[in-house]
């Protein structure tokens, strides 16, 4: 049969017949199979519309810690899947398409940082989600751009802290607490593509608009940033504010919620550098389709597994960061 195809394509490529409903067959499946869709800003709008729910990466290991569904459908990218089969062992964890992975987190090799982390001792390990099981196991807190500062900031001043793997992200928190953390040299491909002339481009085009970035951005763009934000952050606040204008610096699918939940507003992504699109798309997320999802669901693969033993070691770090967020009220 065609599950040989699918182990090499990894995903479900059963054809569809044209006349299946697709958002209706996933709204049955789900509810016969007793399974949730967790989905992130960064997928396309319309997985983000027939998810459960939709959220950023700290909102996504939060509902997967809590749901008592037997089935956790994660659209988004492959860590994110690992990181729910980590928190939820004994349910059965699937991903659209593992091809979904991550230029951040394949910045940060587990046995080079391993070595790293070695080579440092003494040192507080602080990982920053976008990270495989592998590096999670050798960390002692696992951080989201939401709760970064606020985690680093809750360990004293003089402890000596790696931070890995996003350097942007590592700078900017060591600018805004005066730490001198020691940062792992890793980077995001789409935030690392943000122009700073595009954007100041845009700003004379809209000269009242407020730059949102997030802090996975070059320091030069987050310099230029009126609000430096995760994208839960950055949506908050397009919300609350009355600005009517904003330049999106961030992955292009969030702008999906924001114009969902303010229709009047403007919102205007941030182009990459080189490139003649008008916005900034992450290949990984946009590999989720309906189709995909439909099929996951159906055949309930292709499913994440990870080894025992490493699963166990990383486990801890994202407790830890639970407890911590819910002990802060994020």
């Amino acid at each position: 049969m065609v599950k040989q195809n699918w182990l090499k394509k990894g995903f479900v490529d059963e054809p569809i017949d044209e006349s299946v409903d697709l958002k209706k067959e996933i709204d049955r499946l789900r509810k016969e199979k007793n399974a949730v869709i967790l989905a992130h800003y960064y997928q396309s709008g319309e997985i983000q519309d027939i998810a459960d729910y939709v959220g950023d990466s700290l909102a996504l290991a939060q509902w997967a810690a809590k749901t008592d569904a037997d089935i956790i459908v994660l659209c988004g990218v492959h860590f994110m899947g690992e990181t729910a089969k980590v928190i939820c062992p004994e349910k059965k964890v699937l991903v659209p398409d593992m091809n979904a992975g991550c230029s951040l987190a394949d910045s940060c090799d587990a046995k080079e940082f391993e070595a790293f982390v070695k080579q440092h001792p003494g040192h507080t390990v602080i990982s920053y989600v976008n990270t495989t099981a592998a590096v999670k196991a050798v960390t002692d807190v696992v951080v989201t751009s939401t709760n970064a500062r606020q985690i680093v900031e809750s360990f004293p001043e003089d402890t000596p802290i790696i931070f890995g793997p996003d350097r942007n992200l590592g700078n900017y928190i060591n600018s805004i607490t005066g730490r001198e953390m020691l940062l792992w040299n890793g980077a995001c491909h789409v935030h690392e593509q943000f122009s700073v002339q595009k954007i100041l481009e845009l700003k004379r085009q809209y000269p009242d608009a407020l730059i949102l970035a997030h802090p996975e951005c070059k320091g030069a763009v987050v310099k230029l940033a009126d609000v430096v934000g995760s994208t839960a952050a950055l949506l908050k606040h397009a919300v609350n504010s009355n600005c009517k204008d904003f330049i999106v610096a961030t992955e292009s699918g969030i702008l999906h919620e924001m114009q969902k939940q303010c229709p009047e507003k403007n919102f205007i992504p941030a182009p990459p550098e080189d490139s003649t699109c008008a916005c900034n798309e992450c290949n990984f997320m946009r590999l989720g389709t309906l189709e995909k999802l439909y099929n996951t669901l159906k055949y309930e693969w292709p499913s994440i597994e990870v080894d025992a033993e490493v699963a166990e070691k990383a486990v801890r770090p994202i407790r830890r960061m639970l407890e911590i967020s819910a002990k802060l009220g994020l």
